[in-house]
């Protein structure tokens, strides 16, 4: 079933007894439910719908739903809920004490000078505007991603991302100080370069931790083959998904992921 936010539908991937998780549409802000600078406030939405009792509620007897992690508005993919305030704490504390392992999918342009890769810039407010991040190696708070190339094509690369750390904005951040920003970053694009006209070529495509209630392992994956079509990569899927934790109950994917030749 999905939540249809808007004209977006936000598909509904997984669901147990204490969290549920949508596939997040680009454009909707997570934000505080009473923040009233945007119409397009996620948060407020599904709060309303719950309220007003939408088939997906209704079905599920949701009476509460809260999202316990971000992602960038223009960022879609695997957003995590929690269906009862007692269920907040404890797994905000997961994502807190980074008891939670993010993959993510990233459209870069130009071509990485290595297949793998980390980067371990420390992150700060840009002075003056503290929606922008950078990399400021003398106050900003410390920071990591790992990257690796999945495919590659004439000026650009499919990298599966894995950020270590959750500081705002990380991975385009470290992209663009690499040289390498993310297809479609309006904020964080090439220095001088030429004002994007296509969506962020970065979606959240799986979420692995261990459940603090039921004590075993939970991975949650969004679809990726809308994304690849999307950006060129289709004939990456296979190679995506050796990299993506393998769901419990399906065969393990494959340990090594030999890397086509450009």
């Amino acid at each position: 079933m999905e939540i249809l936010v808007g004209d977006d539908q936000a598909a509904i991937i997984y669901e147990d007894r204490t969290v549920l998780a949508i596939d997040k549409p680009a454009r909707w802000m997570l934000a505080p439910s009473h923040w009233q600078n945007t119409g397009r406030n996620l948060m407020l939405e599904v709060e309303g719908q719950i309220l007003m009792r939408a088939p997906w509620a209704q079905l599920r007897n949701i009476k509460y739903l809260r999202f316990i992690h971000r992602l960038d508005a223009d960022t879609t993919g695997v957003l995590l809920g929690v269906k009862s305030e007692g269920a907040v704490m404890p797994m905000s504390k997961l994502f807190e004490t980074r008891n939670v392992e993010k993959s993510y999918l990233a459209v870069v342009e130009g071509s990485p000078s290595e297949d793998q890769w980390t980067s371990t810039g420390p992150i700060n407010e840009v002075p003056g505007k503290p929606e922008r991040m950078y990399v400021d190696v003398k106050n900003g708070k410390p920071s990591e991603t790992d990257f690796k190339v999945i495919a590659r094509d004439k000026k650009r690369a499919l990298v599966a991302v894995y950020p270590r750390t959750g500081r705002t904005h990380q991975i385009r951040v470290h992209l663009q100080a690499d040289g390498l920003p993310i297809q479609g970053d309006l904020w964080y694009r090439a220095e001088g370069g030429a004002l994007p006209s296509g969506p962020l070529a970065l979606r959240a495509v799986a979420l692995q931790y261990l459940d603090p209630f039921m004590k075993r392992r939970i991975v949650i994956r969004a679809k990726t083959i809308d994304f690849l079509k999307q950006f060129g990569f289709a004939s990456a899927e296979e190679r995506v998904d050796a990299l993506l934790p393998a769901i419990p109950g399906r065969r393990p994917p494959l340990q090594d992921v030999q890397q086509p030749k450009p």
